[in-house]
């Protein structure tokens, strides 16, 4: 193995560094377009937030109800997480510049995971109040046609809000923007159980058992408490494995086997994936039998780096080749490689 192995950069890679680095759009993509939808969308979240915390406030303040209350300040929450969800997707579309070589993408994931904190914080307020309401004091609670319209007109909204976030989430890999979906598919639940209970309570006013089915509110917000947690669990851990730079899961084996087919790559080593918001970056070494001249074994990273762009479409790819020997060695060094350029007539 040589012990000074050349790096090779594909000319599509450099094009998309630069893009980057100067703000302009790659071939066949319009990053500025990518940011507006993304802030779009985002900026409807916020609205979208403002009115639910003011609805559900206003109508759990006069009915009494515990579990529309917890509705309220989740909303609440929810509007600042959908505030920090605008900022981050505004920095994070930022290009990359002599101080963030790799963009600025991990700014969703931080925001991600302090959204993690504030669902836990509501987790911790819901089921302390929660126990208040079941053991310790018990408040009257009137459920009215305004407190099941709160409910449904939540559910409408957070229904429209959730898909709309998840689909640009996806589309453009965007962790902050998924981390808002959840909490908005969060409320669907929430809402759907505060309900339940809001029906309980009805019930207890025609059929009798008033004590017990009074505490059906507080139950219901139990409820609410467990599919945040459960939420705010998937969610932390997926962030912490996007900050700790975790590889996907099952891209690396692709990749392997993609560059190994490519003809002339004689071995694929060390593929190192990391991913920056909506940016995979790979980094691999191919082996290429030391007979090779330089430029066939230029093609031949080339060919390598095209291969795993078709997997992954806006990949930062490095490839890095090294000659090794061969038992072929030999009967490589007159073979011209057939991804080379053609020779100068007259050259051997």
């Amino acid at each position: 193995m040589c012990p000074h192995p050349a790096t090779i950069e594909g000319r599509s890679t450099a094009e998309a560094t630069l893009a980057r680095r100067t703000g302009a759009p790659a071939s066949g993509q319009n990053p500025l377009a990518d940011r507006g939808e993304k802030a779009r969308i985002a900026r409807t979240s916020v609205v979208a937030a403002l009115f639910l915390t003011g609805f559900k406030a206003v109508v759990g303040f006069a009915t009494g109800s515990l579990g529309i209350a917890a509705e309220a300040l989740h909303s609440a929450l929810d509007l600042v997480a959908a505030a920090m969800t605008y900022a981050a997707v505004r920095i994070a579309d930022r290009p990359a510049d002599d101080d963030h070589h790799y963009g600025h993408g991990k700014v969703e994931s931080f925001s991600a995971l302090i959204e993690t904190g504030l669902l836990v914080v509501t987790c911790v307020w819901i089921i302390w109040e929660a126990i208040e309401r079941t053991f310790l004091r018990t408040v009257e609670v009137q459920p009215s046609v305004w407190a099941f319209l709160v409910m449904v007109t939540s559910i409408v909204i957070d229904w429209g809000r959730s898909r709309a976030l998840m689909r640009v989430a996806r589309r453009h890999h965007s962790q902050a923007l998924e981390a808002d979906a959840l909490h908005f598919s969060t409320d669907i639940w929430s809402s759907a159980v505060v309900i339940a209970g809001l029906g309980l309570v009805k019930l207890s006013e025609w059929i009798g058992y008033r004590s017990i089915l009074l505490r059906a509110d507080a139950v219901a917000a139990f409820g609410v408490a467990l599919i945040v947690l459960s939420v705010s669990y998937r969610l932390g851990r997926s962030t912490v494995d996007s900050l700790l730079d975790r590889a996907p899961s099952g891209v690396g084996p692709r990749i392997t086997a993609e560059a190994q087919r490519v003809p002339g790559v004689l071995d694929c080593r060390r593929v190192r994936l990391r991913r920056v918001g909506p940016i995979l970056f790979v980094d691999l070494v191919i082996e290429v039998a030391r007979t090779l001249p330089l430029e066939e074994a230029h093609a031949v990273a080339s060919a390598v780096e095209d291969a795993i762009r078709g997997l992954e479409p806006g990949a930062d790819i490095t490839v890095h080749f090294e000659p090794t020997a061969t038992p072929e060695a030999g009967a490589r060094r007159h073979r011209r490689h057939p991804l080379a350029p053609p020779r100068p007539r007259g050259e051997p």
